[in-house]
């Protein structure tokens, strides 16, 4: 896919939310750098 949208980025953090985590990682692997497709999310810092 060619970018992440807010749906995968409300899906990671209910599943944040549900096992108790602080941090994730949404990584796009089909972007030009992988450093340009990895987003931070938080929860509740």
């Amino acid at each position: 896919m060619e970018r992440l949208s807010s749906l995968h980025k409300a899906q990671l953090l209910t599943y944040l939310r549900l096992s108790n985590r602080k941090l994730g990682l949404l990584v796009n692997f089909n972007s030009v750098t992988l450093k340009d497709g990895i987003v931070r999310v938080v929860n509740r810092l």
